[in-house]
């Protein structure tokens, strides 16, 4: 009896660090797209705030160059 219980308990540990191999991969797939959603969103908030800083630069522009083009002084 106890030669059968000894690969039984191989296959019992075995199976145990595999199923902590598999924890710790797919915690560490968790983290990682926990991350990257994370700087998806940071990404898209700081393309946010630039499109809305470069819209009004380009609407200081043209309104610069509609004074300039009526012969307006800028001062």
């Amino acid at each position: 009896m106890a030669g059968q219980e000894d690969p039984v308990q191989r296959e019992i540990h075995q199976d145990w660090a595999n199923r902590d191999y598999i924890e710790i991969i797919t915690s560490s797939i968790k983290k990682i797209a926990d991350f990257l959603n994370s700087f998806d969103m940071s990404c898209r908030s700081r393309l946010a705030t630039l499109n809305e800083k470069l819209t009004a630069l380009e609407r200081r522009i043209e309104y610069i160059e509609a004074r300039v083009t009526k012969g307006e002084t800028l001062t």
